[in-house]
Order: structure tokens, then sequence, then C-alpha cells
């Protein structure tokens, strides 16, 4: 990492919360007479915006169905899902799922807005066709109605995101916008036009997306003729857009093939003397992205133009970085650039991912009044920076805007809003300032806007957000314009930090895979040699040699040893089942579980040269196994049964260190013995947890590894009387086979269960195991099918 990244590592985009508050309000240096001042001008906004406008059909419908009701999820849900349907009958699957079970009728006629009535008769109707409650031919005549009306609902829905989509994107084509945004250019704003599209999935994709933001650069620039980049309408792209691997592990090939894309698209721009904005994305390409937009700015041909932009999210911990070396950049290349300051639109997906990932914290603030408090402060900075910055406030809060222009002291300046969001408080400040206010504006077809409607949804959806309670009188102005700054600090209730997302037994540690010192790191400790795999016995451990060879390159990575028959015979009879008490049991695999994450770089090169897996496959791998180990440990703490003897465990090559870990850790602590056969093609992953487990504590006597193919060692282990269970992952027809073996020795009576489907089968002698445990097990055969 070069020094001018230096500061963008794990550590700042995790940084505590509190101390980042304590900063802000320090940076901001408000006065609690100004903090007032504010105040009583954002009470003031509220009230001219309640009775000097009507409210627009979506904040009308974003009032009614706002996230706080069951109704607003199920549309929510019900957009979000039809983003990814197959065809019509799921669709009609996922309506009828949706829409019968909310309760319509309570909405009827309290609205104020017509269309939203009406909506809502269609709405309740529909959900009394969709029941299908009472049996008989009234039943019948339901289900036939039902089964007639789905396709009328499929487009009536349809037909109502298009509608809501109209409220949101200027016009399907370039120039249908352009000729709409005429009206609004007439009352004294200008636009930049976003070109509707998610992420590229393919090369033909960011081809695609390309050429539609080039053939909008020369659409726009007709209308350019202002004479300034402030004053000219501008366009907005997304670098996700440009390239179908917009990742931090292609880096090089971001660097080699985006740049020169975005440097063309740059200098077009500046030929027709418009601006192009950069537009944010998630918190993991922060880094790379700057990377991109140091590259393209450093173009000599870009020198002179004061269009390059960027654009920043508050509710980012690295937001204030962020913008001090972009200051320092432009200084550095002597360019005058713009900075968009947005508060973000990814919270709910990023805060939820930093959960499910494991990380160290959040790279977001937990509240709107932590991530109000940054965009204040953030925005001072900024107009103190306008010598090289020309600062472009986007949002639809009239305590932010009330903040923006109590701190200004004659810097240029605009204010950006949404198309179709925050129009009344923008229509008074616009008046009142004669200042400049940009409309961002989404242009493309209606196939393409699902994906952007429902995140403006989610942001404006919540019912703390201004947009949803700007309409509901019953919340007073002084309520809506309060300052943020009283409540920054207040941690939010029921957020669960990434550590505790499975409360006591904690989550398994995660990897920030988008740091570069974080994969520089990981990639030395995971570059050594493989130690070679043998039988890990009480006694005996001799077999043949072979060499294990990695699948996606064909060289050798290590030797394994695997047991013959005599080998496998002595390690059943030395088999003992683990006599520590159920509690040593569990912190014995809860050590296990440390020893697993400080031994994540031989675990990494392992599960990489054995398995062939990607690096994200094996911090899944990783994680799931120690996750496996807590888990069970927690299960079994305070478990009263006695063990059921020696228990065979045969996992599969496609998971070789979550389910080899989950099948032997589940036996483990009830006390069995456990005789671990790994899949032929990756022994020396379960080595390497073998030796592991047996360091934290588990006895040789209670876990013995027996590497080999199925015809030793597993028809040796299930057809050995002295085992008393198996559990299996692998065919349907092993499966089988390991039961009509093992039903041959076990005892009259002894319960079986045997679970197949797929690729994966279980056999399992159930009084062996917890029943949580045999529960557990079983699904997890089936969630590797997957």
């Amino acid at each position: 990492m070069t020094d001018r990244f230096s500061a963008f590592t794990a550590q700042a985009k995790h940084a505590d919360e509190p101390t980042l508050i304590a900063d802000l309000v320090a940076q901001a240096n408000l006065s609690k007479d100004t903090r007032v001042a504010i105040s009583k001008r954002a009470e003031t906004l509220v009230s001219r915006i309640r009775t000097e406008a009507q409210p627009t059909l979506m904040e009308h419908f974003l009032g009614e169905y706002g996230l706080s009701t069951s109704e607003g999820v199920a549309l929510m849900c019900l957009a979000e899902a039809m983003l990814r349907v197959p065809d019509a009958e799921t669709v009609d699957a996922l309506i009828e799922d949706k829409i019968a079970p909310s309760d319509w009728g309570k909405h009827l006629g309290t609205a104020s807005s017509s269309l939203v009535n009406a909506s809502t008769w269609a709405l309740m109707l529909t959900g009394r066709v969709l029941e299908d409650e009472k049996p008989g031919v009234a039943g019948v005549l339901r289900g036939a109605i039902r089964r007639l009306g789905e396709p009328v609902i499929r487009m009536a829905v349809t037909r109502a995101m298009k509608e809501m989509g109209r409220q949101f994107v200027l016009g399907q084509t370039i120039e249908a916008a352009l000729d709409r945004a005429k009206t609004r250019e007439k009352q004294g704003y200008t636009y930049s036009y976003d070109m509707l599209g998610e992420a590229a999935m393919t090369a033909r994709d960011a081809a695609r997306y390309k050429d539609s933001y080039s053939q909008a650069i020369s659409a726009i620039a007709k209308s350019c003729t202002h004479g300034s980049v402030e004053a000219n309408p501008g366009i907005s792209i997304k670098l996700s857009a440009l390239h179908p691997r917009y990742e931090v592990a292609q880096s090089e090939r971001i660097m080699t093939e985006l740049v020169p894309v975005v440097r063309e698209l740059a200098r077009r721009a500046k030929a027709a003397g418009m601006g192009l904005n950069i537009d944010a994305e998630e918190q993991d390409r922060l880094v790379l992205s700057l990377r991109v937009i140091e590259a393209v700015l450093s173009d000599p041909e870009l020198a002179g133009w004061d269009g390059f932009g960027v654009v920043v999210q508050a509710y980012g911990k690295r937001a204030g970085l962020t913008i001090d070396w972009l200051y320092a950049l432009a200084e550095r290349l002597d360019r005058r650039i713009m900075v968009r300051l947005v508060k973000g639109a990814y919270w709910d997906t990023e805060m939820k991912l930093a959960q499910v990932e494991g990380l160290e914290d959040f790279p977001l603030y937990t509240s709107k009044s932590a991530t109000d408090v940054s965009y204040i402060a953030h925005a001072k900075t900024l107009l103190s920076y306008a010598d090289r910055i020309y600062p472009q406030f986007a949002t639809h809060n009239a305590h932010t805007v009330a903040a923006i222009l109590e701190l200004e002291s004659g810097e240029k300046f605009e204010f950006q809003r949404l198309h179709g969001m925050g129009e009344r408080l923008h229509d008074i400040v616009i008046k009142q300032t004669k200042g400049r206010c940009r409309i961002y504006a989404p242009v493309g077809a209606h196939r393409d806007l699902l994906a952007y409607l429902v995140r403006r949804l989610l942001e404006n959806g919540a019912n703390s957000s201004f947009v949803h309670q700007i309409v509901d009188e019953d919340v007073p102005p002084s309520e809506i314009a309060r300052d943020p700054f009283e409540e920054a600090h207040i941690a939010p209730s029921g957020l669960q930090a990434p550590a505790d997302l499975f409360g006591e037994r904690g989550n398994s540690k995660g990897f920030d895979l988008s740091d570069e010192e974080t994969l520089a790191r990981i990639e030395a400790a995971r570059s050594g040699a493989i130690p070679d795999a043998a039988p890990l016995t009480a006694g005996r451990a001799e077999g043949t040699a072979r060499m294990l060879r990695n699948p996606a390159t064909g060289e050798d990575v290590a030797q394994v040893i695997e047991a013959d028959e005599t080998t496998v015979a002595e390690a059943i009879g030395n088999a003992t089942p683990w006599a520590a008490s159920p509690a040593e049991r569990a912190k014995v695999l809860r050590r296990a579980a440390e020893l697993y994450e400080q031994n994540y770089g031989p675990i990494f090169g392992a599960v990489s040269r054995e398995a062939g897996k990607s690096l994200p496959d094996a911090v899944a791998e990783l994680r799931e196994a120690v996750d496996f180990l807590h888990y069970y440990a927690a299960q079994g703490a305070a478990l009263d049964a006695a063990p059921r003897g020696v228990f065979a465990a045969i996992s599969p090559w496609n998971f070789p260190l979550a389910i080899f870990t989950g099948q032997i850790s589940a036996a483990l602590i009830a006390g069995n013995a456990v005789l671990a056969k790994p899949a032929e093609q990756t022994p020396l992953i379960a080595a390497i947890a073998v030796r592991l487990l047996h360091e934290a504590g588990v006895p040789k006597t209670a876990l013995q590894l027996l590497p080999g193919d199925g015809a030793t060692v597993g028809a040796a282990l299930t057809s050995d009387p002295r085992i008393n269970g198996v559990v299996f992952t692998g065919s349907t027809e092993t499966a089988h086979l390991i039961r009509r073996s093992m039903a041959e020795h076990l005892a009259p009576g002894a319960p079986l269960i045997a679970e197949t489907g797929g690729l994966n089968a279980m056999i399992v002698d159930s009084t062996a195991l917890p029943e949580q445990a045999v529960r557990d097990i079983v699904a997890s055969s089936f969630q590797s099918a997957g």
C-alpha cells in the first residue's frame, strides 16, 4: 500500500464510533446558539413545506406505506423479489405470498391522496381474492377466481411499479429526460443525469453501459450552453457498471482495463463543458475507487477542467479521510474538482454484511443522528476547502439544509436532490437563496428501474426518515428539526455488533478481503509448505504413500500415507470414549476454535492448494468450521447423557474443513470416540484440523484420523461391529451401502436415521449424538448439496 492510501486501512474502516463522533463534534465546533439557530431555521422550513405546497405522490405513498407498517414491508419484499423471478408463475406465487396476508383495509380512506386510496382499494380486493381459507364449494370458487385473477394482479403490480418509477425516473431515454427537464430548468434547476443500471455482470454489460454513458454525454452536450460547469447539466457514472470484476482482488485488471474507459469519458465530458461525477460504491470498494480516480484525474488532458466530481458518503467512517485525500490530490495535481456529499445508499446491506462476515466492527455510523452529525461536520470542511473543491450538498433533510445555510459565508456551492424527492424543500430554498440546486435524475427503461427503486424506498421508507415524517402531521416540526448533536452519542438499541451476532457463543472471526493489508498478511501466512499427512492414531500408523496434487494447477502439494486395514483395525481397538465432563469437553472445543483461527495461514494454504478453493471460499470454510466448534460447545456444555461409544465420521471433498469439523465436533461433545475418514482428495486439510484438536486437548484415543479410500478405510469402518454409529456425507448410493452394512451388526432395535438427497446422505445412530446435533448434521448435509 502506498503512502497516499495508508490511512484507509481496515483499522480506519472499522474505527471506534464514539471516538469518531467526539472528533466530529469537535470538528464541527458549533456553539449551542448556532445549533439552536439551525433547528429554528429547519422548523420554519418544515412548516413552510407543509403549508405552501402539496406532497408528491411518492411522499404520500411513503407516508402511508412506510417500512414501519407490515404492508409497506410486504410491498418492499414484493418489489425486491420481482427483480429475480424467472417466470410469470413465480411472480404469481410471490404476489400471493406477499399481498394476501396483509391488512390493507385499515389504510383505506386514511391517505390524503386519491391515488394512494385507489391503490389501497385494489390491494385490499386483491388480498381478499387471494385468501383461501374456507373449504367446500366456496373455497373451490375462490381458488378459481384466484387463478384467473393472478395475471391481472401481476399486471396491476407491474403497472404500479412503473407509476412509482415515473416519480423517480426522469425519462426512459436521455432525449426524453432532457426534454422533460426543461420545466425545472426554467425554475433555476440544473441536472446531473444517471443512466440506470446496476453493476456489470459481464463484459458485454460493461460495454453497453459505456456506450450508454457516451451517448448520454453527446446528447447532454447540446444543452451545455451556459458557459460553466456549475451552470451546465452533467452526468454521473458508476465504476462498477463499467467493469464486470470491479473488486479489490482484480485491482491490476481494473487499473489496466477500466482507467482508460473512465479517462475517455472524462475527456468527452471536458470537451462538452459539463461535469462528470464518479458515484459512490460500497465501502469495500472505496480504496479501489480512489486509485481509479487518482489515475484518471492525473491525465494531463484534463488540466484546466473543473468538472471532475467524486461522491462521498457521510455515513462511512472514512468520509473525512476521503475528503482530505481528495483535497490533497487536487492540490498536488493543481486541479479544481467537485465533491458531492451524500448520506449514503447501502446502509442496510453493509451493516448486515459486516455482521455476517464477522468483521471487527461496522464500516458505517450506526444511527441516523450520527450520520447527520458526520454530514454537517464534513459540509463545514468542504466549505473551508472551496479554493480547490466545489461543494455539492445532496440532501432532502430540512435540518441539514438549514445547517449548510447557517454555516456558509459566501462560498460557491450547490444543493442537490433526487428527481421525485425533496421537491417542496428545494423549491422553497431555491427561491429564498436564488442559489443553485441540481437534480440527480435517473434515466432508463422500466426493466432497469426496480433495483434503483428498492434502494430509494429503503432509504426513505423508514419511519425515522425526513421524507416519511414530513407528511405525517402528528410529527411536530420541532421533532423533525431536532438537533442531531444531542443524540449522536446514543448507541441504537437492538443492533448487535458483528462479534455478538450469535449471542453468548460468539461469531467466528472474519477477514476483510477488501483491505490490502489484510490480503498481504493472508498471502504471507498461507504461502508456506503444506505438511504431509498420515494416520493420526493412538497406535500403529502405517500404509501406502500417495502424492496429492493441486486440482487447479496439477502441481504437487504434499504426500499422504493412507491407512491400511491393520492400522484401521488397531485404531478401532484403541478408540475410547472421551471421559472428560461435558463442561471440559466444551472448553476444549472452544480452545480448538481459537487454534483454528490462529492457524488461518496453513488452513487457507491447504484449502487453496489441495481443494482448489478461492480465498473467499477458504475464509468461509474456516469460519463455518469455527462456528461448528462454538455451536456444539454451547449445545453440549450441560449434556448429561452417556456417550454411545465409537463413531465413524466420513466427510466429503467439497467442504473438507467445515463438514469434517462439524461431524466430529458433534460426536465429540457427546463424549464419543471418533474415527475420522476424510475424502480421498483432501486429507491434508483434515490432518491440520486433527492436529489442532489434539493440541487443544482432545485425547488421541478419542479422535483418530484415518486417511484412505472408501474400499479400504471406509469399508473397514462401516463393517466393524465395534463401530456404534456413522456420520456420512456423500452419494446416496454409498449411503445405502453403509446403512445395509451397519444394520447387519447393530443391536436389535438400535435406532438409525437415514437422510438422503441429491449428492448428500446421512446415516446417524440417533442415540449417539444430542438430538439437536443430529438435526444440525442432517441439515448441513442438504445445505452442502446446494
